[in-house]
């Protein structure tokens, strides 16, 4: 006798099992469930992200200033994450291409880019086949940081003060050599913006990023360069290239003697960069939302804050992070340059 309801048992669930299967193939209302219970149990199934560690392709050289920023910030963002962010530095054509590589990447979480005003606003306007759209072709994670433009020269250079800089500089430019970390970078749009703001033409140097432009102005083989406070405070503070004015209308405190643009009387130069991250269009909301997170946290660490703080950098208010306010800062951004930076006549090959 149980032997029979056993076997009563094993048909009735059988029976069930095959309507139901039906049911997901044939009936509307069938299929709809069926899709949920599959989800459901892929959902029950998948690990949480993330479980490996986290490409961030920074596009310029080791040392300069988004790769520092991308370190120090990633540095407490895997942490929170529980996974290692390796930095994949991938230099070319004032930071394009690696932004290009990290556009192109499998929307995933896996692939992130610390991109800057440089990529995703001057960029634009100076690339004719930029491979790319800034405001079209990425999830925006958060702003990292802002930082401050700094007139820098060699140590040497013939002036003790910004005026003598700028008398000096508007009689020989074109005996002077100006530096830059390429085509579409922060620093040379900045200083397109100065010389065109002079009336001035020097010689322009390009470099495979803003590091090498550096050692080469610490080495006296180029005159002048405007760069992001991040990548000189350091060299400034050591004497070993001068710095004459802050594009700002207050000064900084990483560099409280060195005077703005607005006291040497050309305050319609007034440039902050910024570098923020990025994911390829596509990523899922709740990844770029845990990598959002990430970020903030890493922004309140007392420890992480300090170091930004230190070597110059601005950093975003609670409102002022996220997705949101990054798309609308991008917006503006193409918006204020592409005007500026064509007004000039510069174009990227």
């Amino acid at each position: 006798m149980m032997k029979q309801e056993a076997v009563g048992n094993r048909r009735r669930v059988l029976r069930r099992l095959a309507l139901g299967a039906l049911a997901c193939f044939w009936g509307a209302t069938g299929a709809l469930a069926c899709k949920e219970r599959t989800e459901q149990a892929g959902a029950s199934q998948a690990e949480p992200y993330p479980t490996r560690p986290i490409t961030e392709i920074v596009p310029f050289s080791a040392g300069g200033p988004t790769d520092v920023i991308a370190r120090i910030t990633g540095e407490h963002m895997a942490k929170t994450l529980g996974q290692q962010l390796v930095i994949e530095n991938v230099m070319g054509a004032g930071g394009t291409t690696g932004i290009k590589r990290g556009a192109h990447a499998k929307p995933d979480g896996y692939t992130i880019m610390m991109g800057h005003m440089g990529t995703h606003a001057t960029a634009p306007a100076l690339y004719p086949r930029l491979g790319y759209d800034p405001q079209k072709d990425f999830e925006p994670i958060g702003l990292a940081v802002g930082t401050p433009i700094v007139i820098v020269a060699k140590k040497d250079f013939p002036a003790s003060d910004f005026k003598e800089f700028v008398a000096h500089l508007e009689a020989n430019a074109a005996a002077m050599s100006e530096a830059h970390a390429g085509v579409g970078s922060v620093s040379f749009a900045t200083c397109t913006l100065f010389d065109s703001q002079l009336g001035v033409k020097p010689a322009r140097v390009a470099y495979r990023g803003a590091g090498p432009a550096v050692n080469d102005l610490m080495g006296s083989q180029v005159d002048y360069m405007c760069d992001q406070i991040v990548n000189v405070v350091e060299q400034i503070k050591g004497g070993k290239i001068r710095a004459y004015a802050i594009a700002a209308d207050k000064r900084s405190p990483a560099l409280p003697d060195v005077p703005t643009t607005v006291e040497m009387g050309m305050p319609e130069f007034q440039v902050s960069a910024w570098n923020a991250l990025f994911a390829p269009k596509g990523t899922p909301k709740e990844i770029v939302a845990k990598l959002s997170d990430a970020l903030s946290r890493a922004l309140e660490d007392p420890a992480t804050r300090k170091r930004l703080l230190d070597l110059g950098g601005v950093l975003p208010e609670a409102a002022e992070r996220g997705g949101a306010p990054l798309a609308e800062l991008v917006s503006k951004e193409v918006e204020r340059w592409t005007p500026i930076l064509k007004a000039t006549g510069a174009v990227a090959e």
